[in-house]
């Protein structure tokens, strides 16, 4: 583990590679898993307020859970994640025409409908962040859905955190990802000195 600012990263998070394959995995990441995606307080109510922007692109089941329970619940952790429909989707989710999952706020964000991505949680996947007291561990989360990323990003020569430049970026800053960056390097060096 490496330690920048009160972020304490594991180690795997610039040892492997990883770049999603939408092609092969569909996106089932947005669909798998026994709860939906956790999420920041402050998401909650960007959720809520966006919703008009991404109403058009959910299911009916999705627009049903949204009028009751709402967005969001609170799983068997406590913790705040987005509703799901028949203990799967994501309420977000959407489908393009060749069956691909995706994200309704992503695309909303995309046709510059909203100026908000999606929830930090998502962007950031496969890493996955638990805060403690004192720090924040930023962890490598491995679930067999994501094997075809994993052998796509060691074909390309992509590590994790590379290919999550943008959203470490948006969570942590500029000058993080950059200290990350070349401890990283450094770390490369150890590994292939003698």
């Amino acid at each position: 583990m490496i330690q920048i600012g009160d972020a304490i990263v594991a180690l795997d998070v610039i040892e492997e590679s990883f770049l999603c394959d939408l092609t092969v995995c569909k996106g089932e990441c947005c669909v798998e898993g026994d709860s939906g995606a956790p999420l920041e307080n402050d998401e909650v109510e960007i959720l809520k307020n966006i919703l008009p922007y991404v109403l058009d692109d959910l299911s009916p089941q999705a627009k049903k859970i949204i009028e009751e329970p709402g967005v969001a619940y609170e799983d068997i952790d406590g913790e705040m994640v987005t509703s799901i429909v028949d203990g799967k989707d994501c309420v977000f989710t959407c489908y393009d025409e060749k069956g691909i999952c995706k994200c309704a706020i992503e695309k909303a964000f995309k046709e510059k409908k909203i100026d908000f991505y999606k929830p930090i949680s998502c962007h950031l996947y496969p890493i996955r962040l638990q805060r403690y007291r004192q720090f924040t561990a930023v962890n490598y989360h491995r679930w067999r859905v994501c094997k075809a990323a994993v052998e796509l990003g060691n074909k390309k020569g992509l590590r994790i955190y590379q290919f999550l430049k943008e959203p470490l970026t948006r969570r942590f800053g500029k000058e993080w990802y950059d200290e990350l960056c070349l401890v990283a390097e450094e770390y490369e060096k150890t590994k292939r000195t003698p």
